[in-house]
């Protein structure tokens, strides 16, 4: 069974250790620093890290993939849409590799970067999936360099995944983005709860993550475009009346930039 753990860096981001116990080897998740990593494996010297796996170019999520390649020799697989350093797999939308004895799917989903990718194993019991700075919990990736229309459809298409998909996004926004979607819908039940329910987790000190596509269905306001109560709120934000799904969401991300 793959293990699934969170290493902090910088601030607030997170890489994601893919672990197989059994046969004691490893992959990294979005490596922004190499020191995390080799702080995990010092403690841990008979284990061996066999992969990195790279979502987008942003340097808090590729500055250590070189340190890290360099020492022990791990095989790099990222965007064949940007540039990757140490690059070994360059993936593109549909391709699929096999990580830890697990077969994960590439997904192209632009938006925060143009050429953004997203990993996904579809397992019928437990599936996950690796969305980098695409689906954060309750939030979605500003428009760094695609567009909302992009971003849109990478959101859709993420969130038609199985509704038990666990998601592992790579920062600790969750409470900031619960806040916003409060605003916005500020009679949802299910959002006034899971905020409750963050706030005590960061209170202690705790990591709000993975998240899973059931609950960001309920509370994740950039998944919920089409419902009644959203359209309202974000063309009163608007001042002017939003006709379809993608235009919401482009009102929503402008709304969410200033909030």
């Amino acid at each position: 069974m793959l293990k699934i753990d969170a290493l902090p860096a910088f601030t607030d981001n997170y890489i994601w250790m893919l672990q197989d116990p059994q046969r004691r080897l490893c992959a990294a998740v979005d490596p922004g620093e190499a020191a995390p990593v080799e702080k995990w494996l010092d403690t841990r010297p008979d284990w061996h890290l066999t992969d990195i796996l790279v979502t987008h170019h942003h340097h808090d999520h590729v500055g250590g993939v070189e340190q890290l390649k360099a020492r022990y020799g791990a095989r790099v697989h990222g965007p064949a849409g940007e540039k990757i350093p140490a690059r070994d797999d360059a993936l593109v939308d549909g391709q699929r590799i096999r990580i830890l004895d697990h077969e994960l799917e590439v997904f192209e989903v632009p938006g925060h970067t143009s050429g953004h990718i997203a990993y996904f194993h579809d397992d019928t019991q437990a599936p996950w999936l690796l969305s980098g700075d695409t689906l954060f919990a309750a939030g979605c990736g500003r428009l760094f360099e695609g567009t909302a229309s992009q971003m849109f459809g990478s959101l859709q298409r993420l969130a038609a995944l199985p509704a038990s998909t666990k998601v592992y996004c790579t920062h600790e926004y969750t409470l900031s983005n619960l806040r916003f979607a409060k605003a916005v819908e500020p009679d949802n039940l299910d959002i006034a709860e899971r905020l409750e329910q963050v706030i005590r987790l960061r209170e202690a000190k705790r990591i709000t993550l993975p998240s899973d596509l059931r609950i960001e269905r309920a509370t994740n306001p950039f998944l919920r475009c089409s419902e009644p109560r959203v359209v309202a709120a974000a063309s009163r934000h608007a001042d002017r009346p939003l006709d379809t799904a993608e235009v919401v969401f482009a009102a929503l991300r402008a709304w969410k930039d200033c909030f």
